[in-house]
């Protein structure tokens, strides 16, 4: 499978991170008669206590602009078709739908600890939590479920205590600072240190795709130095700006203390690959829903 891939090179100029080229692979497991795809990121392959897998749009049994692995209940697919499809890819990555807890995403910064009693929310069970953008927990088995569409997803493993959370972070998110919110929720709960973690910004929009208003770019002119501004923003001088939201992510991770090599940058732009991705952009709305999975083995 080929993705068109982000040149990180011309964003990232100057700026130390992690991996930005080639941080992701593709891997299709079979589930029955499906090719279930799932895209894994490599700077957490060797980290043999977690489990994480980003999905694709391949391998369900949603039809329509939903087609195949959606995980949307909101936008028009049946029940049915949402809870085969995470049926099928919890199976793929060797878990079961009981097991999973489903943020309950409204663009906030919020954050929350989650353990077993939380196990099947937003899916199996009515959730007891609402207006949760980011999950973080250390409970082994329990997996941390995220959804987006173009939207940024932040992912946090303390590799010391074996603890994690998983983020959606869309520009009011990014400019609100949810990451600094996991990083001190996973350091008030568990004792996490910044320095300790691996992050991961995986697949969402790219700089050359995402094109906002001047009120959006005012809140990033708000939020960031002038220097960080350089690299987040650019004006078209017309009223409108490119955004480059993973680089705004980047920025808000490192003011946070993680260490710039353990900050890594996802290679693939939802917006660019629509044809095996769900992008809202690409698609003026009519998408379904791709979902980051991690879990502690």
């Amino acid at each position: 499978m080929e993705f068109k891939k982000i040149d990180n090179k011309k964003f990232f100029n100057g700026l130390e991170t992690g991996t930005i080229i080639d941080s992701t692979f593709f891997e299709e497991v079979k589930v029955e008669d499906k090719n279930v795809g799932i895209i894994r990121f490599k700077p957490f392959k060797d980290l043999d206590f977690i489990e994480c897998g980003f999905s694709t749009r391949l391998g369900g049994v949603s039809t329509g602009v939903s087609e195949s692995m959606n995980f949307c209940l909101d936008r028009g697919d049946s029940r049915e078709n949402v809870l085969e499809n995470f049926r099928i890819f919890s199976t793929a990555i060797n878990t079961d739908i009981n097991h999973l807890v489903i943020s309950k995403q409204t663009h906030t910064t919020n954050v929350l600890y989650v353990d077993e009693s939380n196990a099947g929310m937003g899916l199996v069970s009515q959730r007891n939590y609402d207006n949760i953008d980011g999950l973080i927990t250390d409970k082994k088995g329990l997996c941390l479920v995220t959804a987006f569409a173009d939207c940024v997803p932040v992912i946090f493993i303390d590799k010391k205590r074996h603890v994690i959370g998983s983020a959606h972070s869309g520009w009011r998110g990014t400019v609100g600072n949810i990451t600094k919110n996991v990083i001190e929720q996973m350091g008030q709960k568990f004792g996490t240190k910044a320095e300790d973690l691996i992050t991961f910004i995986g697949p969402s929009i790219c700089m050359d795709c995402y094109e906002i208003s001047e009120d959006v770019a005012d809140e990033f002119k708000k939020a960031y130095s002038s220097k960080e501004q350089e690299y987040i923003l650019y004006d078209k001088k017309n009223g409108h700006y490119q955004l480059n939201l993973q680089i705004a992510n980047y920025f808000n991770m490192l003011n946070a203390g993680v260490k710039a090599s353990n900050i890594n940058v996802t290679d693939i732009c939802t917006c660019c690959n629509k044809d095996l991705l769900f992008s809202h952009r690409a698609t003026n709305g009519k998408r379904g829903v791709l979902c980051n999975f991690i879990y502690l083995k």
